[in-house]
C-alpha cells in the first residue's frame, strides 16, 4: 500500500512536471515576442511550480526509507520539509514578480513601453489556462485519492495560477484593443496572490514539523474503540505522535479496576495494541491506572476530590485516582487547559484543599497536558 501511494504521487509529479515544462515554453515564447512582462512572470511561475513537482518525487523518495539505527522512527517528516522547500520557491516567485511588474511599470512611464502581441497570442495564453485547470483537477484528485497533502497543495497551487493567467489574458485583450497599460499592476498583483500562497503552504508545513493535534473526529472514534474493549474502564492521557503519512508512535492510560490479575491486564493490553496498529497504523504504549473506588472509605474521598476539581473551569479532567488507605495516600491526574494563565497555580489550590480535607494524608497530583481533549 504505502509503495502504492508513493507510486502514484511520483507518476503524478512527473506528469505534472511535463505539463508545466511546456507552459513555460509556450508562455515564455509568447511573453517575449510580446514584450509582456505579466506573461514572462506567469512563465516563471509556471516554472517553479515545475520544480516543486520535482522535489515532491526527491521527498516522497527519502520519505520512504526504512528506518535505520540513526533514525528507528523512518524518515516520513521529509514530507513537511519538501513542504517547505516548494514555499520558499513559491516565496521566491512572487517576489521576483512583484520586482519586475515594478520595474515594467516604472519604464512605461519613463518611456511609454507598450506590450505588442497579436491574436495568436492571446488564443495560446487561453489554451495554457485550460492545461493549467486540467492539471490542477487531476492533481486535486489524486491528492485526495491516496491522502497527500502536497499533491491537494500543488493543486490548489495551479488552479489559483489558472486564475491569475486569467487576469493576465484580460491585461493583454485590453492593452490590444484599448491601448490601455494595466499589465504591470496585473503583475504586482499576481506576485502579491503568489507571496500570500507561499506563506500559506510555509505556515501549514512548519505548523505539522512542530507537531499539529490530531482532528478531534479522529480521536474521539479511537477513544470510543478503546472503551469497548471489555475490562477497560475508562481511556485517558491519549498522545499521538506523526512520524509521515500513516505513521504513528502512541500512547494512552486505560482505567481497570484493581481486581484484576497481570494475566488479565496484559489481555487488554494486546487486544487495544493490536487494534491500533491494524486499524490507526500506531504504535501504541498502553498504561494503566487502577480503580479502587470499591470500599466506602476511597467513594467518599473520591466525591470530595471531585466537587474540589468542578471549582475549577480550566480543570478538564481529573483522572487515575487512587488511595491507598494503609499508606494514606492519595493520587490523581489533572488535565488543565491551555486556555489557564497559571496552570501550576490551579494544581497547587487543589492539592492544598485536598489535604485540608483529608487530614493525615499525603496528596499527589499530576499535571497532565491536554493533548486531545479540547476542541
Amino acid at each position: 500500500m504505502k509503495n502504492d501511494r508513493e507510486k502514484v504521487i511520483v507518476k503524478t509529479s512527473v506528469l505534472g512536471i511535463i505539463g508545466n515544462v511546456f507552459l513555460v515554453a509556450f508562455k515564455a515564447f509568447v511573453g517575449i515576442l510580446a514584450g509582456s512582462i505579466a506573461i514572462i512572470m506567469d512563465a516563471v511561475n509556471n516554472f517553479t511550480d515545475a520544480l516543486s513537482s520535482t522535489i515532491t518525487i526527491a521527498g516522497t523518495k527519502l520519505a520512504g526509507k526504512k528506518p535505520d539505527k540513526k533514525h528507528p522512527y523512518g524518515y516520513g517528516r521529509i514530507e513537511y520539509l519538501t513542504s517547505t522547500l516548494i514555499a520558499v520557491l513559491i516565496l521566491f516567485a512572487g517576489g521576483m514578480a512583484v520586482v519586475e511588474s515594478v520595474k515594467s511599470i516604472i519604464d512605461h512611464f519613463q518611456n511609454g513601453t507598450m506590450p505588442s502581441f497579436e491574436v495568436y497570442s492571446i488564443v495560446i495564453v487561453a489554451v495554457a489556462i485550460g492545461v493549467k485547470i486540467a492539471i490542477g483537477l487531476f492533481f486535486r484528485q489524486r491528492g485526495k485519492s491516496i491522502e497527500s497533502d502536497a499533491l491537494e497543495a500543488s493543486g490548489m497551487d495551479a488552479l489559483f495560477d489558472s486564475v491569475l493567467s486569467t487576469a493576465t489574458l484580460v491585461g493583454v485583450i485590453v492593452a490590444k484593443f484599448a491601448n490601455v497599460y494595466i499589465e504591470g499592476y496585473l503583475g504586482i498583483a499576481i506576485g502579491l496572490f503568489i507571496l500570500k500562497s507561499g506563506f500559506e503552504v510555509m505556515r501549514e508545513s512548519l505548523s505539522s514539523m512542530i507537531g499539529d493535534r490530531f482532528e478531534r473526529d479522529y480521536i474521539v472514534a479511537i477513544k470510543e474503540e478503546i472503551n469497548s474493549i471489555e475490562g477497560v474502564r475508562g481511556c485517558y492521557d491519549l498522545i499521538l505522535n506523526n512520524y509521515g503519512h500513516d505513521r504513528n508512535i502512541g500512547s494512552v492510560h486505560i482505567g481497570v479496576s484493581d481486581t484484576l490479575t497481570a494475566k488479565d491486564i496484559q489481555a487488554i493490553e494486546r487486544k487495544i495494541a493490536l487494534l491500533m496498529y491494524k486499524k490507526y497504523n500506531t504504535i501504541m504504549t498502553v498504561g494503566i491506572y487502577a480503580d479502587n473506588q470499591s470500599d466506602q472509605a476511597s467513594r467518599e474521598i473520591f466525591e470530595k476530590v471531585c466537587e474540589t476539581v468542578k471549582k475549577h473551569s480550566t480543570v478538564l479532567q481529573m483522572h487515575g485516582f487512587y488511595v491507598d488507605l494503609s499508606e494514606k495516600v492519595i493520587s490523581f491526574d489533572l488535565v488543565i487547559s491551555f486556555d489557564d494563565p497559571d496552570p501550576e497555580g490551579t494544581i497547587c489550590a487543589i492539592k492544598q484543599e485536598t489535604e485540608q480535607q483529608n487530614e493525615g494524608y499525603q496528596v499527589f497530583v499530576q499535571y497532565d497536558q491536554d493533548f486531545s481533549l479540547s476542541e
